[in-house]
């Protein structure tokens, strides 16, 4: 019976027990469960504060984002607004230089009709004039027969001479002095001619000269390039110069490492691969790391940036000779030219320079204007390609032209700029005339001292082997001979036919630009002296 109460009593314990764990429980969990929702709440709290900020700096990223569109879009506005002010500008300009154009060519036509007019009205007065001098003519030989008659009769009776015998010698007179009126008449005539023509020539070049002006850059076959210290010529070189090697290689230029200070020197005949040489190595010490693959990287960057640079050269030649319609190819061909020179002239800068003056010597003479500016700007085409195809510039020309599909009458310029065919065309002349001003003019080109001192030596030396000179000088850079003569050798007559015989000569025996102006000098002094 007391095993059943202890029993009891441990149960009831035990139930107490169970009991009171499960209220203990229950409360720590409600603790755990309202400090969780507190936690949740903060959190949810500190979210939705979060989320309230993140807003607001989004909308003011977005006010601010605005405002930067805003202004760009305003920037971009007033730029297009500038350039279509500025189209505007020339055009206003275009329209008014044509309106000019248009006054001038009105006023030239009214002055060639009064022209005209006068011309058929001295026409008309020298029809009269001739009418007039035929009927004076045949009086005039009516009153010489009849004075022919008695002066022979007189002649018979005075010098007791035959009438041949006085023929013979009234004949010899009237010869003399007919071949000295016709002397004096011809070289009146001649010197006229030349001098109004002349004259003109003259105009109309300093005309064409100072309506044009063109740039000239002299070149050598070398460019320097400046190093920042002595220690990057050896990076240059490499490991048993192996970067020099691949730049060479890769470029086909020399590259020159000497003593000079801080500097290297690329040497190559070919200014375009020169220039790529030039560009690769100047990158190459400004990016510092220089070993082969980067070298090759920076050349094949240099070559496009100098094929860039060779199109829009071309295309600004183009837009500033007002030359469309070109064929591309040839575009590129005239870029090209930029790293060309002859005598130390710049190809491109000549040819743009040949076109203007073409252009307005043809303007001048009321040829076409067009024709001559294009075949100007394109007559040294074939020195683009000179050094690496055969033929002379002007066979290569020829070619590239045909070729891209050129009118023939440009093409006929192109041949005949230095007299490799007969020039047929005006605009032929004109282009042949604008070439050599254009090499002619001072400061154009350059020659070495040697070749001046030769020309000038050969001028003089051409003079003084025709009889009766006794003096020349070479005189204006080799453009004019003075040549002095003795006095009882030659005569006035004979200094005219002495220059034009010195003339033909020097243009037989020398070679030279533009013309040698050759001037004859006849001087007689009589001396007394009073006692």
């Amino acid at each position: 019976m007391l095993i059943f109460f202890v029993i009891l009593a441990i149960i009831a314990a035990l139930g107490g027990g169970a009991c009171a764990g499960y209220i203990y429980r229950k409360n720590i969990q409600e603790r755990k469960i309202g400090r969780t929702e507190e936690y949740a709440r903060n959190l949810l709290d500190d979210a939705q504060r979060r989320a309230e900020e993140k807003k607001k700096e989004s909308i003011l990223e977005a006010k601010e984002e605005v405002i930067r569109l805003k202004n760009e879009l305003d920037r971009e506005v007033r730029d297009r607004r500038s350039e279509v002010q500025r189209s505007e500008r020339r055009l206003t300009q275009r329209e008014e230089q044509l309106d000019k154009k248009s006054d001038a060519l009105d006023a030239r036509e009214t002055s060639l009709e009064h022209k005209q007019a006068d011309l058929e009205k001295l026409t008309a007065e020298a029809h009269e004039y001739l009418e007039r001098q035929k009927t004076a003519t045949a009086e005039a030989e009516e009153l010489a027969r009849d004075r022919e008659v008695k002066l022979k009769e007189e002649l018979e009776r005075v010098a007791q001479m035959t009438h041949y015998e006085a023929h013979e010698l009234i004949m010899e007179r009237v010869q003399k002095e007919a071949y000295h009126d016709a002397g004096v008449m011809v070289r009146e005539i001649e010197q006229n001619a030349r001098d109004e023509a002349d004259k003109k020539a003259k105009n109309i070049i300093a005309l064409a000269i100072q309506r044009c002006a063109s740039d000239h850059v002299a070149e050598t076959t070398v460019s320097v390039v400046s190093l920042p210290n002595e220690d990057m010529k050896g990076r240059i070189i490499g490991r048993e110069g192996r970067n020099i090697r691949t730049l060479e290689t890769a470029t086909g230029v020399d590259l020159i490492i000497d003593d000079t200070p801080e500097a290297v020197v690329v040497s190559a005949f070919d200014p375009v691969r020169r220039e790529i040489a030039r560009m690769a190595l100047e990158k190459l010490i400004a990016d510092g790391r220089i070993h082969p693959a980067r070298i090759e990287e920076m050349v094949e960057k240099a070559r496009r940036e100098v094929e860039t640079t060779i199109r829009e050269t071309g295309e600004q030649a183009i837009f500033e000779t007002n030359m469309h319609g070109i064929h591309p190819e040839l575009v590129k061909l005239l870029g090209r030219m930029r790293y060309r020179t002859s005598y130390g002239q710049n190809v491109l800068k000549h040819s743009i320079e040949v076109c203007h003056l073409a252009g307005l010597m043809a303007a001048e003479l009321g040829a076409d204007v067009q024709l001559a500016k294009r075949a100007g700007l394109l007559h040294d085409i074939g020195k683009a390609v000179d050094h690496e195809q055969e033929g002379t510039h002007v066979e290569l020309g020829v070619e590239l032209c045909k070729r891209y599909h050129e009118s023939p009458e440009v093409i006929h310029c192109i041949a005949a700029h230095h007299n490799d065919v007969e020039p047929q065309t005006i605009e032929a002349v004109l282009v042949q005339a604008a070439d050599a001003i254009s090499a002619a003019r001072p400061g154009a080109r350059r020659e070495s001292i040697e070749n001046y001192i030769k020309r000038l030596e050969k001028l003089e030396s051409i003079a003084s082997e025709f009889q009766g000179v006794e003096k020349s000088f070479a005189i204006q850079s080799g453009r004019e001979i003075r040549i002095m003569v003795k006095p009882e050798d030659i005569n006035d007559d004979g200094t005219v036919v002495l220059a034009r015989e010195i003339a033909k000569r020097i243009e037989n025996e020398m070679e030279y630009p533009g013309q040698i102006k050759v001037n004859v000098i006849r001087e007689t002094r009589a001396t007394e002296y009073a006692k």
